[in-house]
């Protein structure tokens, strides 16, 4: 038997009869008669798909694995696909899908739940992780420089909850802070506001549960990675997961410093061996890394780890920073890297574990057998290795001293500043435990071996930091001396005046770091109990004594010197005429004037105040007036040139006459 069909097109510029539903007719044809006419409205649209042998209409399942999550269907356009869990997410069984995704942040870089990779160049505070369903949740990644000031690391994380108002700092050293108080974490779980905070040597662990989500952070002082687990269709935001977004957008200013966005350069280390940093980054595609490639991208891991080390020396454990990062990502996605330790030469424990550096340290290798210290930072390093100094400069106050050092400073010089003293051995430096600067100061009470000396207008007070090993010998090779002092102007001429018929005053006096009050009085009686008042009567020739006292001063560093003193009728010091009570002369200094047999100096030289006396007098044809002007000077205890050296010379009497008798009245006044 013989069948055949043939197409009978029919022209739409034609009237279609009654039973034509189209365009085109089918006749079936048997043995060269025809049987029938198969019009277009009873054909039907036989393709579909072929799998495995056998053929599925559109839009139908050809097959499902509830234990993988996975479809396989035919599309209504009759193509088979393959429908599983969305990129971020993983099969959790009975065809359900979850959110199962990681973000890595480790050197100056951030591969986020995408797989893509953003470089850090400042040294700001960033959003990490922002959930847009959980509004009170907030990660914060912070970057500073260590060893070089263009590159930046991950410096510390910070756990935000809004609702209680905490913030947990996951910091170096597997330090942990709730706001400011420091925790102790253990290898078993702590639960504090809901975070589940634990420690073991690889590093810390945050975990909590928000809104069916749960999150789990980890740092090991050098590297985050956050854990993101919850219902399919979680979003994710901050560098951790919405790309679109530029840094700037995601910068927290309240986080970081004015000057963080600063950009610092500095000459290419020519010691690192590009090449060789590559082909260790490449370990990541072979075994027994490569039998995570599938799932995890080492792409981003190559290229974060070929970027900095080929400009950031390979110490501080960043030659096993990236691929520890990456052997852990695996290991959160059941993936284990047996054996990759051994591999590498690396160690799965945290660095720098345990050790507390200040805000302005970081911890860092000290020797290449692994131990470590805290290292200055560089940009805080750069402004004392700019003028070559080991700390700040000497604070000189009027009776002592203090100089502060560096100790991250000191310590690059291979000295350890414990073990510092000054010139008096028993005087050692006091370190402060939270930044590690080191103090060495002197003062009255303890003078610590301080040398003074004098150079014409100026008091210089001495000493010097040294090693407890420090040696006069001819030669050393190991020796740490570093001399500070103080130089103190010497105050200006001060005259203290004071006038008859006036009352006794004081005055302040300040002269750079000196800073006292100077006094003058005037007494009738030898033991100085007798004040001259205003209405105290003094008769011409009666015994005056006048002291000259400071408050403010320490007398066992100075003594107070009377330079001269002399009386006019007026209160100009300069006016005439003048006659000297206490003389400073070439062959008289600091001496009572010999022409004056009635002046005595009792004490001038050896302590805070001077004495003097004479006999009562006026200047002949004058108004009755009389002025006192004294000139003094400061001078250091340890000089015995303080203390004048008077020439007991026969001394003729003055030839000061009176003109009026009787009684006068004294007083006192500064007239500055």
């Amino acid at each position: 038997m013989f069948i055949h069909a043939s197409f009978n097109f029919t022209s739409p510029c034609f009237p279609l009869t009654d039973h034509s539903r189209g365009i085109y007719d089918l006749e079936v044809y048997i043995s060269g008669i025809k049987v029938t006419t198969v019009y277009k409205n009873t054909i039907q649209d036989i393709s579909g798909c072929r799998h495995l042998g056998i053929a599925y209409e559109p839009d139908t399942v050809v097959s499902a694995d509830p234990e993988t999550c996975s479809k396989l269907t035919c599309s209504e356009t009759a193509v088979l696909e393959t429908i599983g869990c969305g990129p971020l997410e993983r099969c959790q069984g009975n065809n359900t899908c979850v959110v199962d995704t990681t973000c890595t942040v480790t050197g100056p870089t951030v591969i986020n739940v995408h797989g893509q990779l953003n470089f850090i160049k400042d040294r700001c505070a960033y959003s990490l992780v922002s959930i847009p369903s959980i509004p009170n949740l907030y990660l914060v990644a912070n970057f500073r420089d260590r060893r070089r000031e263009d590159v930046s690391l991950l410096d510390s994380v910070i756990l935000r909850l809004d609702g209680p108002g905490v913030h947990i700092h996951l910091e170096q050293g597997g330090r942990v802070w709730l706001d400011n108080s420091m925790l102790t974490l253990e290898s078993l779980p702590q639960l504090v506001h809901g975070v589940q905070l634990s420690q073991d040597q690889t590093g810390v662990t945050a975990k909590l549960s928000l809104s069916n989500l749960n999150i789990s952070v980890f740092f090991d002082g050098y590297t985050a990675q956050i854990l993101l687990e919850g219902p399919a269709g979680s979003s994710v935001e901050g560098l951790c997961g919405n790309s679109s977004r530029s840094l700037s957008d995601l910068r927290l200013s309240e986080y970081s410093s004015t000057s963080c966005e600063m950009q610092y350069s500095e000459p290419a280390d020519t010691t690192i061996d590009c090449t060789s940093v590559t082909e260790r980054c490449n370990l990541l595609k072979e075994a027994p890394f490569s039998s995570c490639n599938t799932d995890i991208d080492p792409e981003p891991y190559i290229t974060a780890c070929t970027d900095t080390l080929c400009k950031y020396p390979a110490v501080d454990g960043l030659n096993c920073q990236f691929l520890k990062a990456y052997a852990r990502a695996c290991s959160l996605h059941n993936h284990a890297q047996d054996g990759w330790t051994s591999k590498t030469g690396c160690s799965s424990e945290a660095f720098c574990q345990d050790r507390t550096c200040s805000d302005h340290e970081f911890c860092g290798e000290k020797t290449v057998s692994g131990d470590t210290r805290c290292f200055c930072r560089a940009i805080f390093s750069s402004k004392y290795q700019e003028i070559n100094s080991l700390g700040d400069a000497t604070v000189c106050m009027q009776d002592s001293a203090s100089v502060t050092l560096v100790g991250c400073l000191v310590e690059d010089k291979r000295i350890n500043y414990s073990a510092l003293q000054l010139n008096d051995p028993t005087c050692r430096g006091q370190v402060d435990e939270l930044t590690h600067m080191v103090t060495f100061s002197f003062n009255s009470s303890n003078r610590c071996g301080t040398v003074v000396t004098t150079n014409n207008s100026y008091v210089i007070y001495k000493n010097t930091i040294r090693s407890q090993n420090y040696s006069f010998d001819v030669i050393t090779r190991n020796q740490f001396q570093i001399d500070f002092s103080c130089v103190h102007s010497q105050p200006n001429i001060h005259t203290a005046t004071f006038r008859i018929r006036d009352c006794s005053v004081a005055q302040k006096i300040s002269c750079g770091a000196w800073n006292y009050t100077l006094i003058i009085k005037a007494y009738t009686d030898a033991g100085r109990t007798q004040v001259v008042q205003l209405n105290s009567q003094v008769r011409l020739n009666q015994r005056i004594w006048v002291e000259l006292e400071t408050n403010g001063l320490d007398g066992s560093m100075v003594t107070v010197v009377s330079d001269s003193c002399w009386a006019t009728n007026q209160a100009s010091p300069t006016s005439s005429p003048r006659h000297d009570l206490i003389i400073n002369g070439e062959r008289y200094s600091d001496c009572a004037n010999p022409a004056d047999l009635t002046v005595a100096v009792e004490q001038n030289g050896l302590g805070t105040s001077t004495l003097f006396s004479f006999n009562m007098f006026r200047f002949t044809g004058g108004s009755g007036e009389v002025y006192l002007h004294c000139k003094l000077h400061l001078c250091p205890k340890e000089e015995t040139s303080c203390i004048p050296n008077c020439n007991a010379a026969a001394r003729r009497r003055r030839s000061v006459g009176s003109k009026y008798e009787g009684e006068a009245s004294i007083g006192m006044s500064w007239t500055h």
